[in-house]
């Protein structure tokens, strides 16, 4: 996959807000929303160990959820 999981969204902001305003909003979103179907055959770890560690047997499925400062610079 080559698109990038991570969404951006634009909030209102009221002119009475007594704070500075955050213009732009990020959140990650799931590999698996783009798959429409799993395919047959899928690549699986290799190992037991990794596929704990990832939380998914499949490593089309796994992403590691960049923590928020790693997404607002995209």
């Amino acid at each position: 996959m080559n698109q990038s999981n991570t969404r951006y969204y634009y909030p209102y902001i009221s002119p009475l807000d007594p704070c500075p305003p955050i213009v732009r909003k990020s959140y990650s979103t799931p590999p698996h929303l783009f798959m429409g179907f799993q395919p047959p055959n899928l690549e699986q770890f290799s190992t037991a160990r990794e596929a704990l560690f990832s939380g998914t047997l499949w490593p089309a499925l796994f992403d590691p959820y960049p923590p928020k400062k790693g997404r607002e610079e995209a």
